[in-house]
């Protein structure tokens, strides 16, 4: 069976093309800056070379028409004819508390998902886009949508509710929902496996720290709290989000520098974080690079940006009654074993040991904690897509 997968922003598409049968990913590339000057398509041939195709994309049903004549190009295809893709999967990302699984997408669910763009105004829409694209061009192909939010709808009441009047919430739906949640799923599921448990019983601490960060605490296999709310913009110090903040710092800020929702809102979510602090880099490599060279500014960012991390670890060990694997993932967390290092020092007292020799290592799935560390502190590289790829084949085998 081949699964494509799409990922749709609102100005991007991602796809990975997955031969089901062997687990091996058989085409992948994105779109970028579709609807601007200069967009192109770029992707990775089977030799592991870069190609980069230039051509006008004004909106998101030409972007995928050309992701598929790409797909099937004499010259850089990866299959003979479009019959071959048996099903596409479509990362979602607000499925509100409507979804708390993948689903076959239906006329039913995309109204149900449609109810939900206030939620994430700038990508639901742009997820619909591509569900429509496909429809258009392959109508007979089945579609499903995996929901980032999915994962966290176990959490319960006392976790996701915010101390707002009631009605609020009644109304509007505002609580807590989390994102990055196929990504705590898959690594929260793979490290299990990777180190032969069970997840009945055990608490894991699932660290996906990128550009975008988030921490979920799970226990038993579910989500039981995480650090984002009702959008992204909560929890940890990110690449260019604020994470967590006095909201009367915030209204304070919108008087002082008379912004409006919309200027007050671009300020704490692409011009804050390790951005704010920093002129507005956001690259945690180059904030690596600056500390090594002894940058005070960079050392300080760099402490923040740790101890928020640390700072969640703590708070879910004690949510949970105690941990038992901490997981590492995304760019920064499968990469920087620096913030790795940081966050755990200190973590004695959880019964968390580093071995920081075999701590010193990228992008690859291995325990990084001591032999005789009672909290296991684990490297799993995500894989959001592969994630995507297999909850469509499972709905398509349960049809």
């Amino acid at each position: 069976m081949k699964v494509l997968v799409l990922n749709c922003g609102s100005s991007s598409i991602k796809y990975k093309l997955f031969d089901m049968d062997k687990k091996e990913v058989i085409a992948q590339g994105g779109i970028e800056k579709i609807g601007l000057e200069g967009s192109f398509l770029k992707f990775t041939l089977p030799n592991g070379e870069k190609k980069i195709l230039e051509k006008d994309i004004p909106e998101h049903t030409v972007g995928v028409e050309f992701i598929l004549e790409t797909l099937v190009s004499p010259e850089y295809g990866a299959i003979k004819s479009l019959d071959e893709i048996n099903a596409v999967g479509h990362r979602m990302v607000h499925g509100g508390e409507k979804f708390s699984k993948s689903v076959l997408l239906t006329q039913e669910v995309l109204d149900a998902f449609t109810a939900c763009n206030d939620l994430a105004p700038l990508h639901n829409p742009a997820n619909l886009k591509g569900v429509n694209a496909i429809a258009a061009i392959l109508p007979n192909v089945p579609q499903v949508g995996v929901f980032d939010t999915a994962f966290h709808q176990t959490m319960p009441e006392y976790a996701y509710l915010y101390a707002i009047p009631y009605e609020l919430y009644k109304k509007y739906g505002i609580r807590r929902y989390g994102f990055h949640g196929t990504s705590h799923r898959y690594v929260s599921q793979r490290v299990c496996e990777f180190l032969g448990v069970k997840p009945e019983g055990l608490k894991v601490i699932t660290c996906h720290i990128g550009n975008g960060a988030s921490i979920a605490a799970v226990k038993d296999g579910k989500c039981v709290d995480t650090t984002m709310g009702l959008t992204p913009l909560e929890g940890l110090m990110m690449g260019t989000r604020c994470g967590d903040i006095d909201a009367g710092a915030v209204t304070f800020i919108m008087d002082k520098e008379g912004l409006d929702t919309a200027g007050v809102s671009d300020l704490l979510n692409k011009k804050s974080g390790v951005a704010g602090l920093r002129n507005g880099a956001s690259d945690m490599r180059d904030l690596e690079a600056a500390v090594a060279a002894g940058d005070k500014e960079a050392i300080m960012v760099d402490k923040m940006y740790n101890y928020r991390i640390k700072k969640y670890v703590g708070a879910y060990a004690a949510a949970m009654g105690g941990v038992d694997v901490i997981v590492f993932t995304g760019g920064v967390g499968e990469n920087q074993y620096t913030c790795r290092a940081a966050v755990c020092e200190g973590l004695e007292f959880l019964g968390v040991k580093m071995d920081l020799e075999k701590n010193a290592v990228k992008g690859q799935e291995i325990v990084v904690s001591a032999p005789d560390s009672k909290v296991k502190v684990v490297v799993i590289p995500t894989d959001e897509e592969l994630m995507i790829a297999s909850d469509t084949m499972t709905i398509l085998n349960d049809k």
